[in-house]
């Protein structure tokens, strides 16, 4: 049987103990670098997940994450985030991670080859037909990775599964299967290392371009954010007089009356008429904010020719 390129060794690991400080953290640096321009090659396969992730949450739809270990750690870590930087829901968010809540402070091995344990979570994860499962595994054959991805087959989802190794199980029937071939590992094996890394870059990539195709993002901003805190609410305003070129104060002001919600609160300082005219134009246009103030535009041009 072929070693999986994720378990061969590194060609510059030989010696690696015997070499200084400095030599070693220079060869583990270029490694990482290598793993990250492994993502490169992927950009179709995760353009095309990030559809299918936008297109369930705009049908009203949810997606969830299924992983172990490290590849586990890199789904919690993507997941948790897109309820504060996008405004997605909590509710519409599922992480089937190996384990459970125990795995966040003993990341046991054994837990990974646990498929029946992997079906029960699918189940209580209440995904249906028309969600969308992520599953990741750096081996590609990780059992609670494929069997989750199995289960959301059965259930109708659409499935994007994520490995290192290229022809294995988990890829066989995604929908959108992603490939990054990483290079092997400095510390052979150690996949948290070149894969990890691989796996949270395409994991941003593929969780950004979703919320392009939601309408989170304008003009590199996220104009959907949870200003939950001191910081959000700051760039929140910082968001507001941005995009609008309002003053600092004024985009404070406008972030009052729409309650701290970026998009109407821009809106608001283009020049609608209130915060419920507002986000009834975000509604009409699948709140989206720059078909949103084109259609404001040209109203406000409107009424000034009248």
């Amino acid at each position: 049987m072929a070693v999986a390129q994720t378990e061969e060794q590194h060609p510059k690991a030989g010696g690696l103990d015997l070499l200084g400080p400095e030599a070693v953290l220079s060869i583990l640096a270029d490694a990482q670098a290598e793993a990250a321009r492994a993502v490169t090659s992927a950009i179709p396969q995760i353009a095309k997940a990030a559809e299918l992730a936008a297109s369930a949450l705009k049908a009203g739809g949810r997606i969830g994450y299924a992983a172990a270990g490290s590849s586990g750690l890199m789904a919690m870590a993507d997941a948790l985030e897109l309820p504060g930087t996008y405004g997605i829901g909590r509710e519409r968010i599922a992480i089937m991670l190996a384990g459970g809540q125990a795995a966040l402070y003993d990341l046991a091995g054994s837990p990974e080859d646990d498929t029946a344990q992997a079906v029960r979570d699918f189940a209580e994860a209440g995904l249906v037909r028309g969600d969308c499962l992520i599953a990741l595994s750096a081996s590609g054959s990780t059992p609670y990775a494929i069997a989750a991805l199995e289960e959301a087959r059965r259930a109708g989802l659409s499935t994007v599964a994520i490995a290192n190794n290229a022809d294995t199980p988990i890829l066989k029937h995604a929908d959108a299967p992603i490939v990054l071939a990483t290079p092997p590992e400095v510390i052979a094996g150690s996949t948290r290392m070149g894969a990890g890394t691989a796996q949270k870059i395409a994991l941003n990539m593929l969780s950004t371009l979703m919320a392009v195709h939601l309408g989170h993002v304008h003009d590199g901003y996220m104009v959907n954010v949870l200003a939950d805190n001191i910081k959000l609410k700051r760039r929140a305003s910082s968001i507001v007089a941005a995009v609008s070129g309002c003053s600092a104060e004024a985009a404070a002001r406008f972030l009052e009356q729409s309650g701290g919600a970026v998009k109407p609160a821009i809106l608001l300082a283009a020049g609608s008429r209130d915060a419920a005219a507002a986000n009834d134009l975000l509604q009409r246009t699948g709140y989206r904010l720059r078909p949103a103030l084109t259609e404001l535009e040209g109203s406000l041009g409107s009424q000034k020719r009248t």
